[in-house]
This record gives C-alpha cells, sequence and structure tokens, in this order.
C-alpha cells in the first residue's frame, strides 16, 4: 500500500518543502532583516526516549507563537506538535528533530523528522484506550498534514492557518 492511500491528504515533496540535515556553517552568521521568514522559525532536536522534553518543546512553541502575534494558534498547535513528537519518540527508537515556521501568509507548519521510514498507522482505540488517537486527532484539527518520506527517515507535518 503506498503512502497516498494510506495517508489521502498527503502531497508529495516539493523542494521548498524540503528540510535538509542541520550542519554548522563556517563564518560569521548572516544577517537578516526584521520580520523575515527566519525570525519565524522555532527549530529543536529531541534524543530517543526523552519524553520529558515534550514539554520543553510545547512551552517553547507556545511562547513563539505569543511572540509571532498569533497565540490563538497555540492550544491546537501545541496538542498536535507532542503528539507527533511522542509518536517519534516512542514508535522509532530514535531521537527527533521539530521545526515550526510562520510563513508571511501566517501559516504554520510543524514539521517532526524521525529515523524511520516506516509510515505511521491509524489506529481505532477502544473507548478506554489511553493512547493511538495522535494522528486521528491531527486529522481532525489540521488544515493540512502528510507523510514525506527522506533517504534518512521521515517527516509528519501539519499546517495550521491563522486567519
Amino acid at each position: 500500500m503506498d503512502g497516498q492511500a494510506r495517508f489521502p491528504r498527503q502531497r508529495s515533496a516539493s523542494q521548498s518543502d524540503a528540510i535538509g540535515p542541520v550542519r554548522p556553517v563556517a563564518g560569521p552568521p548572516p544577517v537578516h532583516e526584521p520580520g523575515c521568514a527566519l525570525h519565524h522559525r522555532l527549530h529543536a532536536s529531541v534524543d530517543a526516549a526523552d519524553l520529558v522534553a515534550v514539554g520543553a518543546i510545547r512551552r517553547r512553541l507556545r511562547a513563539a507563537l505569543d511572540r509571532w502575534g498569533v497565540p490563538q494558534l497555540a492550544d491546537t498547535a501545541e496538542l498536535l506538535a507532542s503528539e507527533l513528537v511522542t509518536n517519534a519518540l516512542v514508535h522509532t527508537g530514535h531521537g527527533a528533530v521539530f521545526d515550526a515556521v510562520l510563513t508571511p501568509e501566517q501559516k504554520l507548519r510543524i514539521e517532526v523528522q524521525d529515523g524511520t521510514t516506516r509510515l505511521p498507522g491509524r489506529r481505532q482505540p477502544g473507548e478506554s484506550a489511553t493512547s493511538g488517537r495522535g494522528l486521528l486527532l491531527v486529522e481532525a484539527l489540521a488544515d493540512d498534514w502528510g507523510v514525506q518520506l527522506r533517504g534518512d527517515g521521515k517527516v509528519t507535518w501539519f499546517e495550521l492557518a491563522a486567519a
């Protein structure tokens, strides 16, 4: 079964969607004007099995959204981001890379990269189940979402519009 059949709202990766590995750059840091899209970016790496870090990501995301002038996105963004980061840590045995970007069009895109190409699967949790609803929440609350396979794993992403 291909990814499109499992994730009907998924779109294929484009050059603008790609996030490569984070590598140090030699030389002085570039100078960016205030209001530049780089001022609306949050990045974090989480070690494997570090579930305590999920709370820190939630707090950093809420603070960033407040600074960026879109605090109305915080509740939904925090919930969905913590679901994706937790899924990456619990179900892959690898760490995760978290990225949040607010575009000039006021669209928040959150990506969680992990080190496995195994696609996430929707589950049908029972009424009393304490887990298994993460992707159902993402599908219900995000404006768009999907999974992109990369050579070194996959990225699960979602988008929320501020307007």
